[in-house]
């Protein structure tokens, strides 16, 4: 059967260099699989920190298609003239956790206490220069005036993959992830976690890019469109990730506005 994405044949194989946030790994290792089960295009990921992509890509790193955490590392890729135009979109909205893996130390009831409190070895956060995850994790922390009680106890991750990995091992016991870390289809995550309501911090725009150098690969312009077809968000969905909606607020943030507990 010859597939067709967006009216362009895919009669021939190419392969596609892509640049993934670690954050989106999950995800993009089961999407990985189907894409090129049904079109036999080949793909070559790298999964790692958005910020350190970026430099690279900057640098000439031969990249086709870069999966951003967040809109303001493609921002800062399409003001260097290295994106196509138009290419630019959304395709999650990210959800952070404060996830631990022992079983009942953290939920929605204790986690302020446990914070406050710093009955806990180490607090991991992805490095919130590079990391939009990490930037999250310290405004939900600035919001809850736990900003200054928790620093001592911070060790910071190099990405979110590395952060997940700090509190996997048992090197902290408690750590912010993405929900994509622990959100498995069919399974029930490990551990405990605390969801993060969204209002803690500001949205975490994850944007995708078709890159100059993949401005001629028909096979990157025809994953693009894959993520975006239902069955693309279908899955992304399954990975505990949700969609933008017209009415999700500017990249701003009221100073300390929720209750303490």
């Amino acid at each position: 059967m010859l597939l067709v994405f967006g009216g362009i044949s895919q009669a021939q194989s190419e392969e596609i260099r892509i640049a993934v946030a670690s954050n989106f790994t999950n995800a993009m290792r089961a999407i990985a699989q189907e894409f090129e089960q049904s079109s036999k295009h080949k793909l070559k990921i790298s999964y790692g920190s958005s910020g350190k992509f970026v430099a690279q890509i900057q640098h000439g790193a031969p990249f086709d298609v870069f999966f951003s955490a967040d809109q303001d590392k493609v921002h800062a890729l399409r003001q260097r003239g290295l994106i196509v135009s138009g290419s630019q979109f959304t395709y999650a909205l990210g959800s952070l956790v404060l996830w631990s893996s022992k079983e009942g130390f953290i939920n929605e009831a204790n986690y302020q206490q446990r914070l406050r409190s710093g009955s806990f070895s180490k607090l991991a956060i992805a490095n919130p220069k590079l990391a939009p995850y990490g930037l999250a994790a310290v405004q939900t922390l600035d919001q809850l005036s736990l900003k200054e009680t928790t620093q001592s106890k911070w060790i910071q991750g190099e990405n979110i993959a590395q952060t997940y990995q700090f509190v996997s091992s048992g090197n902290a016991d408690l750590g912010f992830v993405a929900l994509s870390q622990l959100a498995q289809p069919g399974q029930t995550a490990k551990g405990s976690m605390w969801k993060v309501p969204n209002e803690l911090h500001m949205p975490i725009r994850q944007d995708a890019v078709l890159l100059k150098h993949g401005k001629d690969n028909i096979a990157a312009k025809a994953l693009l469109e894959f993520l975006q077809s239902d069955q693309g968000r279908a899955m992304i969905q399954s990975y505990g990730y949700i969609f933008p909606k017209s009415d999700l607020p500017k990249n701003t943030l009221p100073k300390n506005t929720l209750p303490r507990g």
